[in-house]
């Protein structure tokens, strides 16, 4: 099991590990052995995920998601295999606990108190005080 959340956890087969060969640093290492991993992970289908997580986190895959819901992502930064496959899992992990966090209410309207537009119209008038003191000077001939 992979645990994500004290809530949520994955089954082992729920998650489908690919190996190929990888383009990032590694040298002729790059050349012999497959150290990229590309996780898969159908969203739709998962028993471990509710409705609305499995929905936000379609949005939050965004290109990484395959028109048949599955969250794909290729790991190719490390130079082991193993160390690519720690990072793969950890980048899924990271996607279901965000897209778990609920999402914030939404924002309630307020108005604006009476002494707040006093204190505007107040300001404004000394503004305007100030700036029609800025005229050119007239000549008093």
């Amino acid at each position: 099991m992979i645990e994500i959340t004290p809530e949520i956890s994955l089954a082992d087969d729920e998650v489908i590990e690919r190996f190929v060969r990888s383009a990032g640093p590694g040298g002729q290492n790059v050349n012999k052995v497959s150290t990229a991993v590309e996780l898969r992970f159908d969203v739709r289908r998962s028993p471990a995920l509710t409705n609305d997580i499995a929905n936000r986190l379609m949005k939050l895959a965004g290109r990484r998601l395959t028109l048949d819901g599955v969250l794909v992502l290729s790991v190719m930064t490390h130079r082991s295999q193993e160390r690519n496959r720690a990072e793969a899992l950890e980048r899924l992990k990271d996607l279901i606990r965000k897209a778990a966090e609920p999402p914030p209410p939404p924002r309630k309207k307020t108005r604006p108190t009476l002494a707040s537009k006093v204190r505007r119209v107040e300001g404004k008038v000394r503004r305007g005080g100030v700036k029609s003191l800025r005229g050119k000077v007239g000549r008093d001939d």
